[in-house]
């Protein structure tokens, strides 16, 4: 009888946890993510002239993360990273800007939307480039959009889109019981800003500004420049903060995850598009006070946009295999959410892959400028697979893996007007095969250590474990096959531009400014 008491009780015991289990809803999820913001310009890293109290909320509320990269520094691919869960040399054509994407990955948002979640976004989800179609009907990478509510913008060139207001939309129109998942895709601080915006609306002064990065020169009119560009994540930040608010009023906020990122790093020369420090070093705080413990937490972790997607599989119940997804490469982050320590949490998260293949179109054939790369133990190490190549693009078709901008112009005018080829070639200039960095000491990778005796070895150690994980991910840049990367079709308007413009053909892209085409150089490419 006492065993029978006895074995009747563990059947009630484990019945009422399969009770609780079922009890738990599944946690919500709002990402938001600017559009090409640096990791050190928010608040909670310390920055004194960028106000974000929003993002400072979500880090003091839940994990500031230190060590946080994009595999590759450009729209489109670094967020086929985020919906995939793959690193951007193991997504085919989607490893390239404007690219067609493959209709074998399958994203995030699309598993979420067919297994019981509330899926929408809200302005810029998946871009630049061709989602596809699935039955004839355009794919929603991010999810379907809610775009409908207006604003009046507080400056030229930022979004009327109402965000918040349109988030507050998407919650109303959601099922009764479903969990949700939202992505919050702001335009800020893409380019391009309205000048001395941040001075005439937001009330800056340019001495505000306490570190420019020593590979542009110390002038106002690049200080105004950082402004405008401070002036617009605050923006960004102001929609996330009513976000959070709405959130609370209906008592989702607690199993919410939060995620607060940006795609790349700022819009400005050396950095967006590129491999450097500043390019892939991105902001991410996290909150989810129904699920993270001791929050509050700063994580030195290195942790990757390919790591969000298998987080939120695990979160919800789901797995790759089962919901027709790719495998995923990157790693769930409960291990850190669950834990209680700061600082260093799993030893194995200690490097991260970055690279590139094809950016903005202003080479011969649309050709890309191809690189990968290995962060650990303080030290970058990238090589450059086609040095003969511009790494911004031509200088005849005007540098156009960077954005046109009052930093960009002046730059090249001091080449022009000055005669300073410093700054011009730490920012336009062609490279080297292989570079090595001490980001420790070095953040904005100066002084290149790759041709130094005393750092032979370990140029050639990063070298080879580089190369040794990317074998095994299958890069066919490593493997031998990587001017793939150059045929797959360009889904963007100015397709063929090089050619196109240098049979005479005027075109103008939107994103840079006339002034910015260097003819002068046309022989330096040959």
């Amino acid at each position: 009888m006492k065993h029978f008491s006895y074995l009747f009780f563990l059947i009630l015991v484990v019945f009422s946890c399969k009770q609780e289990e079922k009890k738990q809803p599944r946690p919500n999820i709002l990402f938001a993510i600017a559009d090409d913001a640096s990791w050190k310009h928010f608040g909670a890293y310390g920055c004194s002239w960028v106000n974000t109290p929003a993002f400072d909320r979500v880090a003091e509320h839940g994990i500031l993360f230190t060590h946080a990269y994009t595999p590759n520094a450009k729209c489109a691919p670094s967020r086929s990273c985020i919906l995939t869960g793959r690193n951007s040399w193991q997504l085919e054509d989607a490893a390239n800007h404007f690219p067609y994407f493959p209709a074998k990955f399958k994203t995030y948002a699309e598993v979420l939307g067919e297994n019981g979640y509330w899926v929408g976004s809200v302005a810029k989800g998946w871009a630049p480039g061709n989602p596809g179609k699935i039955d004839g009907k355009k794919r929603e990478l991010t999810g379907p959009k809610f775009d409908k509510f207006k604003t009046t913008p507080p400056a030229k060139h930022i979004s009327n889109i109402d965000y918040a207001k349109n988030f507050e939309d998407f919650l109303e129109k959601r099922p009764e019981g479903e969990p949700f998942c939202f992505w919050y895709g702001s335009t800020e601080p893409h380019r391009a800003y309205e000048f001395e915006a941040g001075i005439k609306y937001g009330g800056k002064t340019i001495d505000e500004v306490d570190e420019i990065p020593p590979f542009w020169p110390d002038a106002d009119t690049i200080r105004k420049d950082m402004l405008d560009y401070a002036f617009e994540i605050e923006y960004f930040d102001s929609h996330l903060q009513r976000m959070l608010q709405k959130l609370e009023e209906i008592g989702e906020l607690d199993n919410t995850i939060v995620i607060v990122t940006a795609d790349n790093g700022m819009p400005f020369p050396r950095i967006k598009g590129q491999v450097y420090e500043y390019s892939n070093h991105l902001p991410l705080a996290i909150m989810w006070p129904k699920g993270i413990k001791n929050p509050g937490r700063v994580v030195d972790d290195f942790v990757n946009f390919i790591d969000f997607t298998p987080t939120y599989l695990e979160l919800t119940g789901l797995t790759a295999e089962a919901t027709g997804m790719q495998p995923v490469t990157g790693k769930s982050l409960t291990d850190i959410f669950y834990s209680e320590k700061e600082g260093t949490i799993t030893e194995e998260r200690n490097f991260v892959l970055v690279g590139k293949e094809r950016h903005d179109i202003g080479r011969p054939k649309d050709e890309g400028y191809p690189v990968r790369g290995l962060i650990k133990n303080g030290f970058l190490y990238l090589h450059n697979f086609k040095t003969d190549r511009w790494p911004l693009g031509n200088p005849e078709t005007g540098y156009l893996n960077c954005d046109g901008s009052p930093t960009k112009t002046y730059i090249l005018d001091t080449r022009r007007k000055k005669g300073i080829m410093e700054y011009w070639q730490l920012n336009f200039g062609k490279r080297v095969s292989e570079e090595l960095y001490d980001i420790n000491t070095d953040p904005f990778c100066m002084k290149n250590l790759a041709d130094s005796v005393e750092f032979t070895g370990l140029k050639e150690k990063m070298s080879n474990e580089m190369k040794m994980k990317l074998t095994k991910q299958n890069d066919p840049r490593i493997l031998g096959n990587g001017d793939v990367f150059d045929n797959y079709e360009y889904s963007g308007a100015d397709r063929n531009f090089y050619n196109r413009y240098m049979n005479g053909e005027k075109l103008e892209p939107g994103w840079i400014n006339m002034s910015d085409f260097d003819e002068d150089l046309m022989e330096k490419n040959d």
